[in-house]
């Protein structure tokens, strides 16, 4: 046999290992240490050998958490979601380096010895591929100090730049703008620098989009049209993108293979492995792609089919077939906007109606590509009549759209605030009763039966949807977060929690949003539980959760209601329509707002959970016969 042909196979031989084994680089590192948060080699573009993976993404093995650097910053990679390309990086202590260094702005500044976690100068990711995510930028810009008396600033003389973070907190973080004045004093402190140094400690999220860095569409032509591997000249100062082509031997293989005749029987014995080998590299691929019949071109149908079976899937709709039954998305159709779509009237083939989410686009690219898998993943696994149903879903280069249950008779903030309210008259005590019963079963389901529980993150009552019999169906599950703990040192179990906690940047809706997982960053069932009392605050009150009509501190309505009720002046804030109803329903009104003012505490272990709620709901029904209606 010609050793042209023993060379070739060899070659086949090395592109069957690298595909399966999804490590391009592997066979130029020899470290064998653990590298957290990876249980294994980590993945591309991560990499711990000089001039392989990506240049940014250089990681220093250490325990308990591996290093990156970022513009001669170290951070520890405390952890990393491959679905959003979201890295969770607490900013390593800089006592040491100010100690050494005499002209450190923290040497001159004894009183901030406490405070190690601060740079002395803002956090920037410019030139690299990172960027500080949303829901930081949120936490930092909603950062304030509390006025005097208990705001107490450093000497500004001598700690300049840290005495300005305690006035402005946002400078810390340059690429983030500033968002909308908080809505209440309810999250200020009085610890400002305190606050930062933990919260860098604690860590902050960056990700990283790939069609926005130049040295992934390199890398993707390498993968995809020259079968090589990606990397980077390490000796180069700018670090030059490199195609190392699996066709040229590795050194440490010509060394090994020296001798010739050595070199002829090993290949030899690889011949005799091809069949086998053939036949893992075909099985591989179709574990790949999850062994069904969609392809593997659309990257939203690969990630879904290796989260889910495609029988647990909701059915595939085309892109053509949805855009006729809402009539080209004719904006005389369209019944509703949410923070991540448009919702449209749809007229099925089959004769049903539907409603049809478009994802929002920003720039020409869809910008809520994991709320779109992250809701077919939650709906396609649950079942209760109180949750709005998928119907199905269409993944298209043109569109992502959702497709659910149509629900005519609008939103529950509809009916206590907008354009329902006229009808409102439906919604009297014995109502508001029932509705609240039906959103607290549904939040128990998901909390309670649905293994693992599900948070739902967003109960709001602009998600609630009500039929003409008044039944209620809780939508808009893209926030939502399997309640599954990850590392002890992360987020381990938390006292009084049922179920545990996700570490997870906080998300939700001003007004509703649980200020201790806004602090702690640690989400559990009892977020879903503070968001469900402001519910219950405004179908007692009729009033909106946050409203800038209103004095300053009571703009926020926990902010507003929970004094009057500590003040015994629940019947200043009860909604018009349920005092008119006469003195029948005082007592259910005020059972209401006990349970909303026990779901609201700040402490998350003081609130009850979903069990207690839907319990003590059905008392409150029994007891008044349904407030007398």
């Amino acid at each position: 046999m010609p050793l042209s042909l023993f060379f070739f196979f060899f070659f086949f031989f090395f592109f069957l290992i690298s595909t399966c084994s999804g490590q391009p680089c592997s066979f130029r590192s020899t470290n064998t240490q653990q590298c957290p948060p990876f249980n294994s080699t980590p993945p591309f573009p991560f990499s711990t050998s000089p001039g392989c993976g990506h240049p940014s993404f250089q990681l220093h093995c250490s325990s308990p958490f591996s290093l990156l650097s970022i513009n001669n910053l170290s951070f520890s990679l405390l952890n990393y979601d491959s679905s959003s390309s979201t890295l969770t990086l607490s900013l390593i202590s800089l006592s040491s380096f100010s100690n050494s260094n005499p002209n450190h702005p923290s040497t001159s500044c004894p009183s901030l010895s406490n405070f190690p976690s601060i740079p002395s100068q803002p956090i920037l990711f410019n030139n690299s591929p990172f960027q500080i995510s949303d829901s930081s930028c949120s936490r930092f810009s909603l950062l304030k100090p509390c006025p005097p008396p208990t705001l107490s600033l450093p000497n500004c003389t001598l700690c300049p730049w840290h005495c300005s973070l305690v006035k402005t907190p946002l400078r810390l973080l340059h690429d983030c703008a500033p968002s909308s004045p908080p809505i209440s004093e309810q999250g200020c402190q009085s610890d400002v620098l305190g606050y930062l140094d933990n919260m860098l400690e604690m860590g902050i999220q960056v990700q990283f989009h790939k069609e926005n860095d130049d040295f992934f569409t390199k890398c993707d032509d390498c993968r995809l049209n020259k079968n090589g591997i990606c990397g980077f000249n390490s000796s180069h100062p700018n670090k030059p993108f490199l195609c190392f082509r699996q066709t040229v031997f590795p050194p440490s293989l010509l060394i090994q293979h020296k001798n010739k005749l050595a070199l002829l029987s090993s290949l030899f014995i690889l011949l005799c492995l091809l069949c086998f080998l053939a036949v893992s590299f075909f099985t591989c691929k179709k574990w790949r792609l999850g062994g069904s019949n969609f392809s593997p071109e659309d990257p939203m149908a690969l990630f879904l089919h290796n989260h889910r079976s495609a029988s647990l899937l909701p059915p595939v709709f085309t892109y053509e077939e949805l855009e006729s039954s809402t009539n080209g998305f004719d904006p005389k159709r369209k019944i509703g906007d949410g923070g991540f779509g448009s919702v449209f009237l749809g007229h099925l083939i089959d004769g049903r109606t539907v409603a049809v989410k478009y994802l929002h686009r920003q720039g020409g690219k869809v910008v809520s590509t994991k709320s779109f898998c992250n809701e077919i993943l939650i709906l396609s696994s649950i079942d209760h009549p109180n949750l709005v149903k998928l119907h199905g879903y269409c993944s298209d280069p043109r569109g992502l759209l959702l497709v659910y249950d149509y629900i005519p008779n609008g939103t529950l903030a509809d009916h206590l605030h907008g354009s329902n309210r006229k009808i409102s008259g439906l919604l009297n005590c014995s109502t508001r009763v029932d509705i609240a019963l039906q959103i607290a079963i549904a939040m128990e389901y998901l909390h309670f039966t649905v293994q693992p529980p599900v948070v739902h993150r967003d109960i709001t009552t602009t998600n609630i949807f009500v039929d003409q019999n008044m039944r209620v169906r809780v939508g808009d599950f893209g926030l939502s977060r399997l309640l599954i703990c990850g590392e002890k040192s992360l987020s381990g179990e938390l006292s009084g929690s049922s179920s545990g906690c996700v570490w997870t940047g906080p998300q939700g809706t001003p007004g509703y949003l649980d200020p201790d997982y806004h602090k702690s960053f640690r989400l559990t069932e009892k977020s879903d539980v503070y968001s469900f009392g402001v519910v219950l605050l405004e179908l007692i009150t009729g009033l909106k959760a946050v409203d800038q009509m209103r004095e300053k501190k009571e703009v926020g309505l926990v902010d507003m209601v929970v004094s009057r009720i500590q003040l015994g002046l629940l019947e200043e804030v009860v909604d018009p329509t349920l005092a008119a109803e006469g003195l029948t329903v005082v007592e259910s009104v005020a059972a209401v707002a006990e349970l909303a003012f026990r779901c609201v505490a700040a402490d998350k272990d003081d609130r009850p959970d979903a069990h207690e709620i839907v319990a003590e709901l059905r008392r409150i029904w029994s007891r008044s016969r349904g407030c007398g209606g």
